[in-house]
């Protein structure tokens, strides 16, 4: 497993999208945004979601590059978030 603040680092995104992203975490609870972001599955232990949670963000943005009609800042910026706080967790555990 790789460190996934290093590949959230590695991102390349707007900074505003970014900053909304962190704004967004001081009221960021994990169980609701996981339920919408991962409809229909259990959400994972804390610090195990990362991989699923990077892989959507990626094909969101690849829909924010290309213009597409269903794509949603608003949920771009709740994903980067989730994101963020899921690449901590995970380095906590990591660390454990």
């Amino acid at each position: 497993m790789s460190d996934p603040i290093v590949q959230l680092n590695a991102l390349s995104r707007p900074r505003l999208l970014v900053r909304a992203a962190r704004i967004g975490l001081a009221d960021f609870n994990r169980d609701k945004s996981l339920r919408r972001l991962m409809p229909g599955e259990t959400p994972p232990p804390p610090g195990q979601a990362f991989d699923v949670l990077y892989d959507r963000e990626r094909v969101m943005d690849i829909a924010r590059r290309e213009g597409g009609a269903t794509y949603s800042v608003a949920r771009h910026v709740e994903l980067l978030a989730a994101l963020i706080h899921e690449a901590r967790l995970a380095n906590l555990r990591m660390a454990a």
